[in-house]
């Protein structure tokens, strides 16, 4: 079942408390360390391009990319006219090189670990020489953590359920979403979404890093998030 198709439409409500400013603090940070114009960034799965909106207003040109429609729609909504492209990470396939690329709220941790080498071989074909990658993961330890707990998310109109049960031989975060919404007839409709998130080790990540051609790897632990900025080569 894909995942963001029934949730693209309530996602922002139901996420009201990132901290968007924060990441864009750091980015601003990573790209001032290296020095040189990053002027034209990627979104490299953007979603509902709340970050996206957030950088164009900053004063930086934007490419937005995510492999669900329904998100997509939603960025369109906020960012007007600039480049969104449907796509997997895997198959990326711009028109030109970025000056960076970042990809935000762990959204790396959706791919599979085996398909991380083919995410870095299409990104280094379109971030320019000296250009970045900023990109988040959920750390391992925060995952296994979720393991057999529920949480609920609600609005006026929506109530989200969701359920977390970690898979040890896949090594994966798995958990199903309940979303319940409010009809105009004073009825509640229920969809149903499965989401898998993947661990990530820091060695894997290193060396995969190193052998897909970036190097000047720089970690950044947050409380329950760990940033990797990188430069490629």
């Amino acid at each position: 079942m894909e995942a963001y198709r029934n949730l693209a439409h309530k996602y922002d409500a139901l996420t009201g408390d990132v901290p968007y400013k924060d990441f864009i603090s750091l980015y601003k940070k990573e790209f001032s360390r290296k020095g040189g114009e990053f002027q034209l960034l990627l979104d490299l799965c953007c979603g509902t391009g709340t970050m996206t909106k957030l950088l164009l207003d900053e004063g930086y040109d934007m490419i937005a990319v995510d492999s669900s429609e329904e998100m997509l729609m939603e960025a369109r909504k906020k960012c007007g006219d600039i480049l969104l492209l449907c796509q997997e990470a895997t198959r990326l396939d711009l028109y030109g090189t970025v000056d960076a690329a970042l990809s935000s709220l762990d959204s790396i941790n959706y791919i599979p670990p085996k398909d991380f080498p083919k995410v870095l071989k299409r990104l280094h074909y379109f971030i320019r020489t000296e250009g970045m990658w900023i990109f988040d993961i959920r750390p391992e330890q925060w995952l296994r953590g979720m393991d057999k707990t529920t949480s609920v998310d609600e609005t006026e109109d929506t109530l989200c359920l969701w359920r977390g049960d970690y898979n040890k031989k896949k090594e994966a975060l798995e958990y199903g979403i309940d979303l319940f919404t409010a009809t105009e007839d004073g009825k509640w409709e229920r969809s149903f979404e499965e989401h898998v998130e993947y661990a990530y080790s820091l060695d894997f990540l290193k060396k995969a890093l190193e052998d897909g051609g970036y190097g000047e790897v720089k970690i950044i632990e947050k409380t329950d998030r760990i940033f990797i900025s990188c430069v490629r080569k």
